[in-house]
């Protein structure tokens, strides 16, 4: 930058126009705020969606398995919307059933393309005012609480008003504007899960590559996935092979920054999706940290296809075809809200008596400061508090999805699709509680809520559990 050059630009004052005003303003349109908008809308509210991107979906759009919808018991623990979802998806043969996994609980395989379209047409069928190529840039306050956003598009400056406004960005992004307490990763080093750059591969054949698992087990070694496994399933998720890896690297001096493979069958014959780009020090909420993190998740891509053709089975005739359209970010900023939930919560299956949600996705963290990542399981179950989405100092504000008031460590746990559905849903129908009874978010009736979950076919456990 030139040194002469002014550090900051003043912009002159402007009147900002009000483009719509909502019962329920939902911003930003992943797994959490999909259902968060549905929830609102039919129970009878006029719903805003802002969305930056052209699609909705999120990350379950970038070639990732859905992941949390089964317990580490095997019992089905996430329903309600989040099922009805999936139910539309597999009408159009865009999703799988749910499939037990021993590392990962419950899989469930979705086509990227089939979830933009059936999303967006569940919330047009449900009147759900979808705004895309929209960025949120800022809130709208009236002291501790919050009136709307103001957002920057090709329309120009725009205000956008709600009555109760749930941030679903994953980032935080609402809250943080707002004046809600935040942290990012860990306590001790401030460190984030390092991003994944999803890409799809064709051409493989993925019958050599199960049985050459389930048949070779000393050469071809998986985490947690014992190799019968393979045998019994078409579709599955390799998580392992260290070895390989190991000889690509020594052999062909590979750029490999992750210490395991990880292949996704698609629900297309020969297609794969590889989770193997791993960008330490991407921070989600900087852009230009962001564009450095594209960059060099692109650059890993080749070596990793060289390493998978020539050391992988069923590799050997591959070809690429498309990236993500996105980084997948596992981690930024996490609200303060009025309960946080704790590593201690996870691993003790605690149940809460305001509990909004059921999860069991083991404590999953990839860690930032080398090529590994921790898995810790509880055996069981364990609940999400309504007070985690509730955030300290600003009114008439929810949060869902990972972004929810957490620990890194229990962060690491509740992140995954399944479950931040599930907190959507619970977001939404809280929102549409307190419009409907005239109070803030934060003083509802949480038993209500429960019910109105369980009659809508939402799980939640008995409190003897």
């Amino acid at each position: 930058m030139n040194p002469s050059a002014p550090t900051s630009i003043q912009e002159p004052a402007r009147s900002v126009p009000v483009r719509a005003e909502y019962d329920v303003l939902v911003v930003g349109g992943g797994p959490s705020g999909l259902t968060t908008a549905l929830a609102a809308a039919e129970n009878g509210m006029r719903v805003g969606l802002i969305e930056s991107r052209s699609f909705v979906g999120g990350n379950m759009t970038i070639g990732l398995p859905v992941l949390g919808f089964l317990g580490q018991k095997k019992n089905q623990i996430i329903k309600g919307l989040p099922q009805r979802f999936i139910d539309r998806l597999r009408l159009v043969n865009g999703a799988s059933e749910h499939r037990w996994c021993p590392l990962h609980m419950g899989i469930t395989l979705v086509e990227p393309e089939a979830v933009k379209t059936v999303a967006l047409q569940m919330l047009t069928e449900a009147c759900v005012d979808v705004n895309f190529y929209t960025f949120f840039v800022g809130v709208v306050m009236e002291g501790d609480t919050i009136r709307g956003i103001i957002t920057e598009s090709k329309s120009g400056r725009e205000a956008v008003l709600g009555r109760v406004v749930v941030d679903c960005t994953g980032d935080a992004d609402v809250a943080f504007r707002a004046g809600v307490p935040c942290e990012k990763g860990s306590r001790e080093t401030g460190g984030m899960q390092p991003p994944t750059l999803m890409f799809c591969l064709a051409g493989v054949d993925t019958e050599k590559l199960r049985m050459s698992i389930a048949q070779h087990t000393r050469t071809y070694l998986t985490d947690f996935i014992p190799a019968e496994y393979f045998g019994q399933h078409h579709q599955f998720i390799v998580v392992g092979l260290r070895e390989l890896i190991a000889r690509a690297r020594a052999e062909r001096k590979l750029n490999i920054p992750n210490e395991r493979t990880i292949i996704i069958t698609g629900l297309r014959e020969g297609e794969v999706w590889i989770n193997m780009t791993r960008v330490a020090g991407t921070d989600g909420t900087d852009a230009r940290s962001l564009t450095a993190g594209e960059i060099e998740a692109r650059h890993q891509i080749e070596d990793i296809q060289i390493y998978l053709k020539n050391y992988v089975p069923g590799f050997e005739g591959c070809y690429f075809t498309k990236t993500a359209p996105f980084l997948g970010i596992r981690e930024t900023r996490r609200i303060v809200g009025q309960y946080t939930m704790t590593q201690e919560d996870v691993l003790g299956c605690r149940h809460f008596d305001d509990s909004i949600a059921v999860a069991s996705y083991p404590i999953d963290i990839h860690r930032p400061g080398d090529e590994g990542c921790t898995l810790i399981w509880c055996g069981d179950c364990y609940d999400i508090p309504y007070r985690s989405l509730v955030p300290q100092r600003v009114k008439n504000l929810l949060v869902a999805g990972r972004c929810i008031s957490t620990t890194h460590e229990a962060m690491g746990a509740i992140r995954v699709m399944a479950t931040c559905m599930a907190m959507g849903e619970a977001a939404g129908r809280a929102a549409s509680q307190a419009i409907r009874t005239g109070v803030s978010p934060d003083q509802i009736d949480v038993k209500k809520l429960q019910a109105e979950l369980l009659a809508r076919g939402a799980y939640l456990r008995p409190a003897r559990e």
